[in-house]
């Protein structure tokens, strides 16, 4: 198996370093910053200081950047990680030996880097269960990329929601694993906005969306209006 990691990035030059730092970890994957093009950081000499492949991205937006870097990723099973993640050790032992089992997509549980709010617990104990409401790009995703590209990749409507719209397309076609192991992921969001405002923007937007009672470009306004 050849991985391909992409990364995602926007102004993150200062907050990628630990999670590049435990992807490398003594192992040598392809990876592959895709970064927006209305970045205003240095990410491509952090990029090249950490051999890592930069892409400035001709289109901004998560489900862009993460399209353009698979059709130049060189590996046959591609892994998605948000800039602010942290992975397992053994994160590529684990992903070959799912992929043998049989699986064909998967993630991982998560945990956060800091529980200032207890709530925050019953967050992380939820992903571990299958149903789509408790996904999210934070876990992490890795795909084969011929199944990634047999779904036509993430959908170049989607300004939010990207993730979950690929699974929702990908349930009863392909097998998905959650490797019982947790990423850390930042409590940024939380920290900044409050646990009761994040989850009440989650779920309004999670709800229209399953719902089909907003269009793409509504649910982004919805949710950049309703968080920092």
């Amino acid at each position: 198996m050849k991985l391909s990691v992409i990364i995602p990035t926007y102004n993150e030059a200062k907050s990628i370093s630990a999670c590049v730092t435990e992807l490398r970890n003594g192992i040598s994957p392809e990876i592959i910053i895709a970064d927006s093009p209305n970045s205003c950081d240095d990410m491509e000499r952090f990029a090249k200081q950490n051999n890592c492949v930069y892409l400035q991205t001709v289109k901004a937006g998560r489900n862009h950047q993460m399209n353009e870097a698979a059709s130049i990723a060189g590996g046959d099973v591609l892994y998605f990680v948000h800039a602010d993640t942290i992975v397992p050790k053994g994160y590529v032992k684990d992903i070959e030996q799912t992929i043998t089992n049989g699986a064909d997509m998967g993630c991982y549980r998560y945990k956060f880097d800091e529980y200032k709010n207890p709530l925050l617990r019953i967050n992380s104990f939820f992903t571990r269960f299958p149903m789509l409401w408790c996904r999210g790009g934070d876990q992490t995703l890795f795909i084969k990329k011929s199944v990634f590209d047999s779904l036509g990749g993430y959908c170049c409507k989607h300004l939010i929601m990207e993730d979950y719209d690929l699974l929702k397309r990908s349930q009863g076609k392909y097998q998905f694993e959650i490797i019982p192991k947790n990423v850390i992921v930042s409590a940024r969001k939380y920290s900044k906005n409050g646990y009761f405002k994040v989850q009440w923007a989650n779920f309004t937007v999670m709800r229209k969306w399953l719902n089909q009672k907003a269009c793409p470009e509504e649910l982004k306004e919805i949710y950049s209006r309703m968080l920092n």
